[in-house]
């Protein structure tokens, strides 16, 4: 009960939920992130890391980079739960903006990696 209830703790806070939004686009290093949710490189490597702790992202160094990716959901109620946010999120007016403002960036953007 008590790892579930940290798993549901990391959806408290909008600024997590607008990054699980941002992530179903695939995978993202945190000048994405930054860029997506227009937020300084110290809060969103907080976030990832409460994110990440809690089990709905991994992330993989490349380099002295770290790419994040959303997890595969560890039980039946974290697949649920994750399944409605995907459907509910893009609903979500400032969730939606970050993810276009996300797109946007990554047409522009000149290397894929940072």
């Amino acid at each position: 009960m008590e790892k579930l209830a940290e798993c549901l703790k990391a959806l408290s806070d909008p600024t997590r939920l607008r990054v699980i939004r941002l992530l179903e686009h695939g995978e993202l290093c945190v000048c994405d992130l930054m860029e997506g949710l227009d937020l300084p490189q110290s809060k969103v490597s907080r976030h990832m890391s409460f994110l990440k702790n809690s089990g709905w992202v991994i992330g993989t160094r490349k380099g002295k980079w770290v790419y994040y990716s959303l997890a595969e959901p560890e039980d039946s109620i974290q697949f649920r739960v994750l399944e409605v946010l995907r459907e509910e999120l893009q609903k979500v007016p400032q969730a939606e903006e970050d993810f276009q403002r996300l797109c946007s960036y990554l047409e522009t953007k000149e290397t894929e990696s940072c």
